[in-house]
């Protein structure tokens, strides 16, 4: 009995987990625009989690205006990528560019070449907010 209880919980647990994975996934994608969640892990840090993320963004689509509850440490993979972050002029980055977004600022991405654009995106977040918070 005790066997089938400890199955029936890892079951639960790992169903969740999944579930939980695909729906933050599908929450993100737009057309032109795919996310891989890579890692997601708590920090030392009281109630801050650190999640890791790919962003492939094809030629000429854009990423509208967002905030995160934490900050955003950007490293271009491949392509070229426009970021316009609020209150500043836009800033081109090509692969092995880098850029650093405070917590809670508004900012946009568009894919300004000609080929599929890619981010590596490490986020530091409070945890159990959203990770994307869409800006009008």
């Amino acid at each position: 009995m005790k066997t089938m209880r400890a199955t029936v919980t890892t079951v639960l647990i790992v169903g969740g987990v999944l579930t939980q994975h695909v729906v933050r996934a599908q929450q993100t994608e737009m057309t032109g625009i795919k996310r891989t969640d890579l890692q997601q892990h708590d920090l030392s840090a009281p109630g801050r989690e650190a999640v890791q993320v790919r962003v492939d963004i094809g030629p000429g689509v854009a990423f509208g205006r967002h905030t995160h509850p934490g900050e955003e440490i950007i490293y271009v993979l491949a392509g070229t990528l426009e970021y316009q972050i609020e209150g500043k002029q836009p800033v081109t980055l090509k692969a092995g560019d880098v850029l650093f977004i405070p917590a809670g600022t508004i900012h946009a991405a568009r894919n300004v070449g000609g080929d599929t654009a890619s981010e590596l995106a490490t986020y530091v977040v409070e945890k159990g907010k959203p990770l994307l918070t869409l800006v009008k």
